[in-house]
Order: structure tokens, then C-alpha cells, then sequence
């Protein structure tokens, strides 16, 4: 029981740790960008139960139904306080039949049982989250109390002489685990169609026979989950860096006969690529820049091109930023190459991760700076 206090903590802190929950993103074929927002949602479920006892299957087969509201907090992990009514069944092995031999006999019995659920997104957690994903597995373990009620079939076995040695009447409350694996299908971005199995486990009084183990009922439900406002949310791609044109150098006039012309300093040619957060994916607007580049090279045949890349210092650690400047000078260069035939070795490249942030403005900071010299 220690042991599982302890995990159940670990469990609820690792759902509330905070960059790298906060950060989980996705981008889509289309080069968009999209982050988990945590969102609350409500469940809906009608089914069966089959409720362990002295009967052959089908006799101790009740209808079920399941109310819950919950709350995603990451991608990974959820919560929600579910409530599980209806009726359960009970068998009586031994009972005496109209031809005067024994066999079984059942009763019927009603109950609600409140419980309160911890979900794991099996899926999300060994897959990377993905909210266009059309089915996600999700495993939950809760825990709650069962308060059964209406047991006067069971009370009328027992006052014909048949021995519940466990019998109670009015109501009974009695503490229970559960477990269980969700799967749910998307249907759109608010409306999931959910398939569920779950086991109860509760005390042997529960079907007022004694057996010397836990009483266990399963259900097995169908049902929507609808979310309650969005669970994700587009991220805006930053504004290309507005390009300055070169201050022309004054001509000063010398009165001279012959006055010496000015000779005009060419300055470098330079363009920005900038990137999303966590991508090496060159967008649609910025492919503009790469062309641009492309043609004042291929106009100027003897000019070399110095490739930076860059990695923002507000998010990631070194080892990612690291990685991330590489790739997107990296990506820029093979663009070059690839799909407009700039030649290999007119183009360098360099990459300071995050120590170098040449842009006041931290999301600046996701970019390859290129620079043409003649």
C-alpha cells in the first residue's frame, strides 16, 4: 500500500511539472505549428456488467451506465470523478428447483459507486502527442466507494431458509479499486467515441454470500467523451525581419578641376530564415528568402555564401539547441543545392546553438543568418 501511495504521487507530480508538459507541440503536414492547451471534458457511457458469482455468464448480466467529468492536464496524464450505477447480480448455487433437484438461482440488487480515476494516455506517452491521432489507448487505475441498495430478493433467499451468511439489508457501502483501458476514437476536434472496460474489486460482503476472497464486477461501456473548450491551439509563425536598405554613402564635392568620384562601398547581401520553436522546417514565407538568395548568387558567380544557424535561448537546453542550429543551416544549404543548383562549395556553414543570441527578441533567435560576399 506504501508502495503504491508513493507512485501515485510521483504519477500526479509528473503531470504538473511545467516546461516540458506546458511545450508539447505538433506540426502538421502543412508546416503548421499546433500546442496541448489543458481543457476539462464530460463522459457519457451505457453498457453491461457481469458480476462474479455462482451463475453461468449470461444469467449475471446486468445494464450499467457511467457519468464522468474530468480535466486533461497534459497530454499525458488526466483525472476525472466518474459515477457508475445500476444494478448488479448475485447467484446462489444450491438452490431448490421446481423437479426437486439443486441448481442455480440469482438475484438482483442496485447500487451507485463514485470513484475517482487517474488516466494515462498510453498513446500519447510512447508516441508523441498527435491531436489529429485517430485512436488514443488511455489506462486509468481509481479508486472509490460502491453504496448498494434494493437487496430484498436476495433478503427472501435468505428468510426461505437458504444461508447468506453475509446478508444485508437498507444500504451498503463498501470501499472499492478499480482499473481499466479506454479507447477512444476521434470523431472531431471536441466529440470522441469511447470504448471502455473496467474491474471493480470490493469487499467479499459485497453479494451477501461469503466466499473468503473480494467480491469483482466488469463493466463494459460505450459512450462520447466531448471536450469542453479547446485542448489545442495554433502557434503564430513570427513576422519575417523587415529587410533595411543600405544608407546610400554621401558623395562629398571637392572643388577641383577634376574631381574624384566616390567609389561606392558594396555592402554584403544578407537575409534571416527564421523557424518556428523546436523545427528545422523551412516555411512557405521564408522559402521566399531562400530563392532571393538563390538568385543574387547565381548572379554573381564568384560571391560565397557564410551560413549561421541559431537556437533561441528561452527554451530547450544546450544538447537540443545544439542540434537545432546545425539542422537549420543545414536545411538552408541543401535548399540551396537541392532545389536551386547553387554549387556545394560556395556555401559554409557554422552553428552556435543558444550561446550566441545575435536578436534582442528571444524568437528571433530561431534562425540561419546568411550572408553573401562577393
Amino acid at each position: 500500500m506504501k508502495s503504491l501511495k508513493s507512485l501515485l504521487v510521483a504519477v500526479i507530480a509528473f503531470a504538473f511539472t511545467g516546461n516540458a508538459m506546458a511545450q508539447a507541440t505538433y506540426t502538421d503536414k502543412n508546416g503548421d505549428e499546433y500546442q496541448f492547451v489543458k481543457h476539462s471534458f464530460v463522459n457519457v457511457q451505457g453498457g453491461m456488467q457481469y458480476t462474479l458469482g455462482e451463475a453461468k455468464f449470461g444469467d449475471l448480466l446486468s445494464p450499467n451506465l457511467q457519468l464522468g467529468v474530468g480535466r486533461q492536464f497534459t497530454p499525458w496524464v488526466g483525472a476525472r470523478l466518474a459515477v457508475n450505477a445500476w444494478q448488479s447480480k448475485g447467484g446462489f448455487n444450491g438452490y431448490k428447483l421446481t423437479d426437486g433437484t439443486y441448481g442455480n438461482t440469482t438475484y438482483k440488487y442496485k447500487y451507485v459507486a463514485p470513484s475517482i480515476d487517474l488516466m494515462f494516455n498510453l498513446s500519447n506517452l510512447l508516441c508523441g502527442w498527435n491531436p489529429e491521432r485517430l485512436l488514443n489507448v488511455t489506462a486509468f487505475v481509481g479508486g472509490g466507494v460502491n453504496i448498494a441498495f434494493g437487496n430484498d430478493e436476495a433478503n427472501d433467499l435468505n428468510k426461505a431458509g437458504y444461508k447468506m451468511e453475509y446478508i444485508w439489508d437498507g444500504s451498503k457501502v463498501n470501499p472499492i479499486g478499480r482499473g481499466g483501458i479506454e479507447l477512444a476514437f476521434r470523431l472531431s476536434d471536441a466529440v470522441v467515441l469511447t470504448v471502455e472496460g473496467n474491474a471493480n474489486v470490493l469487499s467479499d460482503k459485497y453479494n451477501s454470500k461469503k466466499a473468503g476472497n473480494a467480491d469483482w464486477y466488469f463493466n463494459g461501456l460505450v459512450g462520447l467523451k466531448i471536450n469542453l473548450g479547446k485542448s489545442s491551439k495554433k502557434v503564430e509563425k513570427p513576422a519575417p525581419e523587415p529587410v533595411e536598405e543600405p544608407a546610400p554613402t554621401p558623395v562629398v564635392k571637392k572643388e577641383e578641376p577634376k574631381p574624384t568620384p566616390v567609389v561606392k562601398k558594396e555592402e554584403p547581401f544578407r537575409r534571416d530564415v527564421f523557424f518556428a520553436i523546436n523545427s528545422s522546417v523551412i516555411s512557405e514565407a521564408e522559402m521566399v528568402k531562400v530563392e532571393e538568395i538563390a538568385n543574387y548568387m547565381k548572379a554573381n558567380g564568384t560571391a560565397k555564401l557564410q551560413i549561421n544557424g541559431v537556437a533561441d535561448a528561452g527554451t530547450g537546453n544546450d544538447q537540443i539547441n545544439d542540434r537545432l542550429a546545425a539542422e537549420r543551416a543545414q536545411v538552408v544549404a541543401d535548399a540551396l543545392v537541392n532545389t536551386y543548383g547553387i554549387s556545394a562549395d560556395r556555401i559554409s556553414q557554422t552553428s552556435n546553438g543558444s550561446r550566441v543570441q545575435p536578436f534582442t527578441e528571444n524568437d528571433k533567435n530561431r534562425v540561419s543568418i546568411c550572408i553573401a560576399n562577393k
